[in-house]
């Protein structure tokens, strides 16, 4: 039996709590069952076991999910997380996306993203999403997708430089996320517009080449146990 431990930070539960107060207190649950925290804690374990191949931004924004729902569902005073209307405006859309071209190969961090626009990362989680129907984590993969694209036109390096340059952990992972998002191979978009040279081998994230290895989410132990 796999036990996995999860630390939610203090800045992510304020952050949950609209920064309300200094301190947020939990109601202590003996048994709890909750079926939302049970599937982020499941996607948590099953980016453990791929090795924490989507980087920061997902365990950011699975640690905000959570801190979200325990507040809301178990905060002693019973106060919901405030629900925003509206969205980001054209200005601050702008913003953020010169941010993450900016900081493409680094670890971004949700926290960072909500700062470059002077939001808290609740506020702009919600409005993120209302704004482009899609998460701050999905949007930074896209992006980074994109860039690969330009790369791979230019019919220079290898696909693992082009997915180190492009923010990803390992080869593999950059292949399956553009398989994913472009319907073909790293190998097989580039082969689309460029002519391959005789002798030159390509490589299409056949295996995994672990570039960078970070856990996140405030902090991630796990043990296993036989049962």
């Amino acid at each position: 039996m796999v036990h996995l431990s999860l630390t939610i930070s203090d800045s992510a539960l304020k952050a949950a709590s609209d920064d309300a107060s200094d301190k947020v207190e939990l109601r202590h649950e003996l048994r709890l069952v909750d079926q939302r925290l049970a599937a982020l804690t499941a996607a948590v374990n099953a980016e453990r076991i791929a090795g924490f191949p989507s980087g920061q931004p997902f365990l950011d924004s699975v640690e905000q999910a959570m801190a979200s729902a325990l507040v809301d569902g178990y905060g002693v005073r019973q106060c919901s997380a405030r629900k925003y209307r509206g969205g980001l405006g054209p200005a601050r859309l702008r913003k953020i996306r010169e941010f993450v071209c900016a900081n493409m190969e680094e670890e971004l961090r949700l926290r960072e993203m909500a700062q470059s626009v002077g939001l808290s990362t609740t506020h702009f989680s919600q409005m993120f999403r209302r704004s482009t129907g899609e998460s701050p984590h999905q949007f930074v993969l896209r992006q980074r997708i994109e860039r690969g694209k330009q790369m791979l036109r230019a019919a220079e390096g290898r696909i693992l430089d082009i997915a180190i340059a492009c923010g990803f952990k390992t080869q593999q992972h950059f292949a399956r996320v553009f398989r994913k998002l472009c319907g073909a191979s790293p190998t097989e978009y580039r082969e689309e517009f460029v002519e391959t040279p005789s002798g030159y081998a390509m490589e299409d994230g056949s295996h995994d080449t672990p570039i960078l290895a970070h856990a996140g989410l405030g902090q991630v132990n796990n043990s296993a146990r036989q049962a």
